[in-house]
């Protein structure tokens, strides 16, 4: 197998793409500044470079920088960080897959897998807050419903699917972890992402399914 996982200078990306090859996949690894999901000049080049990978798994996100963190009230909505919420974990994605998905193969089964978030969940949504964060990820699930339609098209055995990987111990989630909830390491992280898109079905494309292989509400 062929595999391309994007962000693989982070924690998962860089457990997904180890536990891939130690499955004897070919892992093409990208990350910043050879592919920036803000420079759509780089996602077109290092598609153009990847030959026709099986599988695809874009492995960022973006939940504080520089100070700047999940919002815990609309007063602390900022136009600035929603737009670079958006930037980051729903267009970036987005545009991996224009130029991605067409380089993918055309028959047989092959699998684009974006990492999403459970709180992207609408009908999940019972706590509020997290507004930038949430609503991206929301945006991203319906970007990867959308995305799935068209590619059926193309190849009616591909599947696009968005990805939870539930709360792992890397710097995206450091300041906000719970006490008492299960904290995976990015290994087993990965272990369980591989397991859930090897048991993916062509009829699952669209779907956003967590760490455990249950599918989360949209």
């Amino acid at each position: 197998m062929r595999a391309v996982v994007i962000g693989a200078s982070g924690g998962i990306g860089a457990a997904l793409a180890d536990a891939l090859a130690e499955e004897d996949a070919q892992v093409v690894r990208l990350s910043r500044p050879e592919l920036d999901l803000t420079d759509e000049a780089t996602v077109a080049a290092a598609a153009a470079r990847v030959g026709t990978p099986d599988l695809v798994v874009v492995a960022t996100g973006l939940l504080h920088r520089d100070g700047r963190g999940p919002e815990k009230s609309i007063r602390e909505l900022d136009p600035a960080w929603l737009a670079e919420q958006y930037a980051v974990n729903a267009i970036g994605p987005a545009i991996v897959a224009k130029h991605f998905l067409p380089v993918m193969p055309r028959t047989g089964r092959s699998v684009f897998a974006v990492l999403s978030a459970r709180v992207g969940s609408i009908g999940d949504n019972r706590l509020g807050g997290w507004y930038g964060y949430r609503a991206a990820k929301a945006a991203l699930n319906q970007l990867v419903r959308t995305l799935s339609i068209e590619d059926k098209r193309r190849n009616d055995r591909g599947i696009v699917v968005a990805l939870h990987p539930g709360t792992v111990d890397t710097r995206l989630s450091q300041p906000f972890r719970q006490s008492g909830r299960d904290l995976f390491r990015p290994d087993r992280a990965a272990v369980q992402l591989l397991d859930v898109i090897d048991g993916l079905k062509a009829a699952d494309s669209g779907r956003h399914f967590a760490w455990d292989g249950a599918e989360i509400p949209a």
